[in-house]
Parts: structure tokens; C-alpha cells; sequence
């Protein structure tokens, strides 16, 4: 038997809260370390590390107990991961903390994320708004005629990015017309992505969300469904760095639907 699209998006609640409160999950990030190309200790982490041509380097002793994820033997010497950009991504381990190589703009960091982070101690779950039919809605995706672009959006960090948008998609609420300036990337089977912010934001959801669009078909027809409306990693660790909404990515009508808050005890 086929679930009902209630049922279909209760699974998928289950499936978030799960994902984000795992071992390893968002809420476990300590830190974001953004890497000089002089070696330097970082906080709670044996070593010192540093970025050299494209790599995140580390200087290790023995006794130090970090290892590259796979093998069974601890790593000394001098060690390069490569980050999570490259197609064989490499990531270290020390005890229960994973030591996560990335790259944004060229910039490499070290990412820690530790299951005993006192964020993950405290999550209770995300709140949501009841499922309703309604917001999901007919959406028809055109992408511009030359092709991907870049906007430069300030993230959540301070930092303006580019952040690769690949067209707009329209559609109705409530009787008007809006449209979203959507994102693409590869490896997602089409599928489209958009940051928003809404009527809602900052007061009763997070400050913005991020939704997923099914891939378009051969005529751009997809359906934008804010029944899954869900929160950025941000709003789990302070140590991500999200995107915010580009230009034309504030909706003044308060969209009442998919997740609200990160709950705590």
C-alpha cells in the first residue's frame, strides 16, 4: 500500500529528527576551525594543523590518537585529508570525535564534531506545523538563459558568498503569484533547492528555512511543497555556514508549514 502524502511527510519528520540528533549529526558540531598556511594548535585536538595546496595538513606524535577513517592504524607524522569538495573526501577520528576536513571559496577549515556536545545533550526535537494539503502547490521551474549565475548573499557567519543559483520557479499562494530563485547541483537527480524567509521568520520559525523541489519535468513542471520546509544547520550549531535568502526570497505572506524551531529540555 502506497502512504498517503500525510503519512509519507510523518516519515520524513521522524527521519529529520533522527538525522539531527545522530552521533555525528549537526548537532554535534563544536567548531568550525578555518585554517591558516602556518601550522597551529586548535582547541581540543591533538596536533598541528594547517592548509597546504588544497589540503588540511596535520602534524601528529604518537600517543595522539587520531586516525584516518577506515584504517586501523594512528596517523603520525605528517598527515593531508582531503576536504569534503574533493570526490574522495577523507575524514579523521579521535575517540568519538570526527575531525572533518572542508573547503568554501577556496578557504580550508577543520571541522570537529563531538556526540557529547552539550547542544546535542539538550535537543528534544523540531517543533512543526500540522500537515495541510494546501501548501503544497504546482510550481513551473525556468532557468536562465545563460545559464547558472552566482548572487553574492551574506551567510550566517557575516560573510557574503556566492551562492550558484540556476533559475526561478513560479507559482500561487493564496491566490497571488510569487516566484523563488532556485539552486541545482550535481548529484541530486535534478532536484532543485531554495533558501527562504516568509512572514513567519524570526518569530515563529527560525530566522529562514530551506525547501527541496522534485527535478522538474520536460516541460519545467515540479510541485514546491512547504509542507517540508526545513531548518538550515545553523540553526542547530553556530558553527555552520548557511546562506541566507537571496534577493526576491522574502515572502510577505506568513507560510505556516513544515518545521518551526529546534526544541530543547
Amino acid at each position: 500500500m502506497t502512504d498517503t502524502a500525510a503519512e509519507a511527510w510523518q516519515r520524513w519528520t521522524e527521519a529529520r529528527n533522527a538525522s539531527v540528533g545522530a552521533q555525528h549529526g549537526p548537532l554535534a558540531l563544536t567548531g568550525t576551525h578555518w585554517l591558516e598556511p602556518a601550522p597551529a594548535e586548535l582547541p581540543g585536538v591533538p596536533g598541528r594543523w594547517w592548509a597546504e595546496d588544497g589540503a588540511v595538513c596535520a602534524e601528529l606524535l604518537a600517543g595522539d590518537g587520531v586516525r584516518i577513517e577506515g584504517e586501523e592504524r594512528e596517523s603520525t607524522g605528517r598527515v593531508a585529508l582531503r576536504p569534503d569538495t574533493d570526490r574522495h573526501p577523507q575524514i579523521a577520528v579521535r575517540d568519538r570525535l570526527r575531525l572533518v576536513p572542508i573547503e568554501r571559496e577556496g578557504e580550508l577549515a577543520l571541522r570537529v564534531f563531538d556526540p557529547d556536545a552539550p547542544a546535542r545533550a539538550a535537543f528534544a526535537g523540531i517543533s512543526v506545523y500540522p500537515y495541510a494539503p494546501d501548501w503544497a502547490v504546482p510550481a513551473v521551474f525556468t532557468p536562465f538563459e545563460d545559464g547558472g549565475r552566482a548572487v553574492l548573499v551574506e551567510n550566517a557567519d557575516g560573510r557574503a558568498r556566492p551562492l550558484a543559483v540556476a533559475g526561478q520557479v513560479a507559482f500561487t499562494l493564496a491566490g497571488r503569484p510569487h516566484t523563488l530563485t532556485v539552486s541545482g547541483s550535481e548529484g541530486s537527480g535534478g532536484r532543485l533547492s531554495a533558501v527562504i524567509a516568509d512572514g513567519t521568520s524570526g518569530r515563529e520559525t527560525y530566522r529562514f528555512r530551506f525547501v527541496t523541489l522534485p527535478a522538474p519535468d520536460a516541460d519545467g513542471h515540479t510541485v514546491l511543497d512547504f509542507n517540508r520546509a526545513f531548518l538550515p544547520p545553523c540553526a542547530f550549531a553556530d558553527h555552520f555556514i548557511c546562506p541566507f535568502p537571496p534577493p526576491g526570497n522574502r515572502l510577505e505572506i506568513a507560510v505556516e508549514a513544515g518545521e518551526r524551531q529546534v526544541v530543547t529540555v
